[in-house]
């Protein structure tokens, strides 16, 4: 029962990581690893918030190796998705049984030192097309001019993670934040809406310099908008309280219709849900 009574049960957190103590690292991993990360204790997050459905994002330290989020999806049924890591050489066989697996796009985590390149980002853009997945690129936003030719001639759709991620955030009416504005006018490309705390420089409990660009992405293409809690918070030395996230949408969009399309109708859309 979601605690919010304008809300349909059928919300959707677009961004979890989960993690498993038995598995373990890549060898090109890369980032944190949160043991105590596991389905369960995300379930409890969940029914605290009202949330239904949830999209697991395969975790950098696991590297390509997807077991643990396809086994989350597998757990959570029809009311999950996947996002995995692929390379360009990973095998048809194994892109089908990810696709059979509820994997739904290819994560491409362009910070630090990436475990693909850019030109590896497009050779599997165009791996993936055919089974209808999307490429969820996180990158640094300021760096948008740079690739913005490069993310319009992929031939899939394309989910710009973590308010575009500006890791020195600016106003929205800066030229990288138009880029940004320019793509989702092309029906492409979507926003992912996360973890303003990973950037903000102004901080808790409204982080006012990327709701700025949050809110101006919202009015510039509300159909192409989710919204996830990035859950368990990697990377953070103090997590953010999941409910405050939640309800920081409620005051971006400053509208329950517009609210239950990006929690609900929009995520339904890009991943693929009944």
């Amino acid at each position: 029962m979601t605690p919010y009574p304008f809300m349909s049960d059928k919300a959707c957190d677009c961004h979890v990581h989960i993690y498993d103590p038995a598995q373990e690292l890549a060898a090109d991993g890369t980032g944190r690893v949160m043991p105590e990360a596991t389905l369960d204790a995300y379930r409890t997050v969940q029914a605290r918030l009202g949330l239904r459905r949830a999209v697991i994002v395969q975790p950098n330290a696991y590297g390509t190796d997807n077991t643990t989020t396809l086994a989350a999806v597998a757990a959570l049924g029809d009311d999950a998705r996947g996002i995995a890591i692929v390379t360009p050489a990973t095998s048809g066989d194994e892109l089908a049984r990810l696709h059979r697996g509820g994997i739904r796009g290819a994560r491409c985590h362009m910070l630090g030192t990436p475990l693909l390149s850019w030109a590896d980002v497009e050779a599997v853009a165009a791996r993936i097309a055919p089974l209808g997945w999307h490429v969820q690129v996180q990158l640094d936003g300021r760096l948008l001019p740079d690739y913005d030719a490069l993310l319009r001639r992929l031939p899939c759709p394309v989910v710009i993670d973590h308010v575009g991620k500006f890791l020195e955030p600016v106003r929205p009416d800066h030229e990288t934040v138009q880029v940004l504005l320019r793509l989702l006018e092309t029906g492409r490309h979507w926003l992912k809406l996360a973890a303003p705390y990973e950037v903000s420089r102004i901080g808790s409990p409204d982080y006012p310099d990327v709701s700025a660009i949050a809110m101006a992405s919202i009015r510039a293409a509300p159909e192409r908008m989710v919204w996830a809690s990035n859950w368990p918070h990697v990377g953070v030395d103090v997590a953010p309280d999941d409910q405050s996230l939640l309800e920081l949408l409620f005051v971006w969009t400053k509208d329950e219709t517009i609210s239950q399309r990006i929690l609900v109708s929009n995520p339904a859309t890009l991943y693929g849900f009944a």
